[in-house]
């Protein structure tokens, strides 16, 4: 009996672990696979170039005030009814965005979509978590992390493919198998948690604080490019009630007597530096997705299918590198293992910055790998370290929270990299234009070649001009980003390293 149980046991944790990588899966495909479905939305709902960008930023900034939330809602009405809530109302979101016929319907649609899929991460996060012992979190991780990472790795290539094969409402169709198969395993493999935690009295301005900063910062990120940051009011107002909300936030966390997020979680070592070290993360993961596909898209004049095809060895190595950690764990400090990791990062970076206009794709495809590899074997130890001495009680939100800050990396790093890929395109392009003269050899070489007493050469010079000063500002942002992850090595040195484990309890620290 006690072995029929056994088998029992481990056959339902595998269904509750297949369970929760669709859901985080479906999620994190989300966060990337309308991007390039957008121009085509756009031209089928008549909308304007900065219009379309809120069918992005409406989800974002949704899923980004909501997440804070999840561990409070669980608490309020159960993790199974909350996680099932939240997938049925992700799904029918996502059939309405598809079957959308106006813009103020599409973005209405994906503010909805993106509140329904803010629990989604944490929620499958903390499952896993609870539905492991101690000792093999590290696998748990791993497995997570394989939906966490590769989603937004791979979303850009099906999401090019479907909208190129069929049309872009099939980027938002195909969550419905995902979400059908994941509402089905909720029900029947889910059990109800027997330690839920009760729910306090829902701190309103906590929240709304909270909401206020997360939400301006993310519109502040998302438009300040667009509408040159400190010169527009509405950048100006942004930035304001960005510092405003978490200046209140912050004051209120620490004063009130049931504040929105239980300060216990910041008093946490290991916790907090998890939250520094998965920004970071998020920073260099994304923000280098960012800015391969114009690079090749743009420079290297790639067909978007081609781009995201050269651009998915990244996720092979994320999946190699999770599948080895995830043993590994057991047996090396994860410390050693996070700094390996991103070591292994920033010397993929620092590879890239040798990158010219014809690089060929075995290095593109040498160095997504290595990036790949480097991210995954940070990501595993990571989550173990960070929630290996958090109590029980405070993981659904702790992972709330450590979701929600690689989100803000990701879109602090990208709004950065791309402020300066403009900022230093412009300056190099200066530099570059005051050494075309009729004195220099080089240009009478190059005069002879395309003619450019004529129109028509000059503005092939000019073109040739402007990429090589693309391709420096790409490469000084590759260097950027390098230093970025070799600065977050000594960071490591802060965590502590959990000592034993408590049954049930979890471990604690020295």
């Amino acid at each position: 009996m006690a072995g029929t149980a056994a088998v029992s046991g481990i056959i339902n944790r595998g269904m509750i672990t297949a369970t929760v990588m669709l859901a985080t899966l479906m999620q994190a495909l989300d966060t990337t696979i309308a991007n390039v479905a957008l121009p085509y939305i756009q031209g089928s709902l008549s909308a304007t170039s900065d219009q379309i960008n809120w069918v992005l930023t409406s989800y974002i900034v949704a899923a980004a005030i909501i997440m804070p939330a999840t561990g409070w809602l669980e608490a309020k009405f159960g993790r199974k009814p909350l996680f099932l809530t939240a997938v049925i109302g992700f799904v029918v979101t996502s059939m309405l965005c598809g079957a959308a016929a106006s813009l103020g319907q599409i973005v209405v649609l994906r503010l909805l979509q993106g509140i329904f899929g803010a629990p989604l991460v944490p929620l499958s996060q903390a499952v896993l978590l609870d539905a492991y012992p101690p000792e093999q979190q590290g696998q748990a991780m791993a497995v997570f992390g394989l939906g966490v990472m590769l989603g937004p790795i791979i979303g850009p290539t099906l999401g090019g493919w479907l909208t190129d094969s069929y049309s872009w409402r099939w980027v938002f169709y195909v969550n419905v198998p995902f979400g059908v198969l994941c509402a089905l395993g909720i029900l029947l493999f889910l059990g109800r948690r027997a330690d839920r935690p009760l729910a306090g009295r829902f701190d309103w301005l906590g929240f709304a604080t909270l909401g206020l900063g997360i939400g301006s910062l993310q519109l502040f990120l998302d438009r300040g490019e667009r509408l040159d940051w400190f010169a527009s009011r509405e950048i100006q107002l942004e930035a304001a009630l960005c510092v405003l909300g978490f200046y209140l936030f912050t004051v209120h966390t620490v004063s009130a007597r049931d504040p929105f997020i239980d300060p216990a979680v910041f008093r946490n070592r290991n916790f907090v530096i998890g939250i520094i070290l998965i920004f970071i993360v998020g920073v260099v993961l994304l923000a280098t997705l960012a800015m391969l596909t114009p690079y090749l898209e743009q420079l290297m004049n790639y067909p978007v299918l081609t781009a995201g095809l050269v651009l998915a060895p990244r996720g092979v190595g994320t999946m190699i590198a999770m599948l080895i950690v995830g043993q590994l764990i057991r047996y090396i400090d994860a410390r050693l293992l996070i700094a390996t990791g991103l070591g292994t990062t920033g010397f993929a970076l620092y590879l890239m910055t040798g990158f010219t206009p014809d690089v060929s794709q075995g290095t593109l495809i040498r160095t997504g790998l290595m990036q790949g590899f480097g991210i995954g074997f940070v990501f595993v130890p990571l989550s173990t370290i960070a929630f290996g001495t958090l109590a029980p009680a405070l993981r659904t939100q702790g992972t709330g929270l450590y979701n929600l800050m690689r989100n803000i990396g990701a879109s602090i790093g990208i709004s950065t990299m791309s402020y300066l890929l403009v900022r230093n395109t412009a300056i190099t392009q200066s530099a570059l234009v005051e050494h075309i003269t009729p004195y220099r050899q080089v240009v009478r070489d190059y005069a002879h070649q395309l003619n450019i007493v004529t129109l028509s050469g000059r503005a092939a010079l000019a073109q040739t001009v402007t990429a090589q000063a693309e391709a420096v500002a790409f490469i000084d942002n590759f260097k950027l980003m390098m230093l970025v992850s070799f600065l977050a090595i000594p960071l490591v040195i802060l965590v502590q390293r959990p000592s034993r484990q408590l049954g049930n309890q979890g471990p604690v620290s020295d």
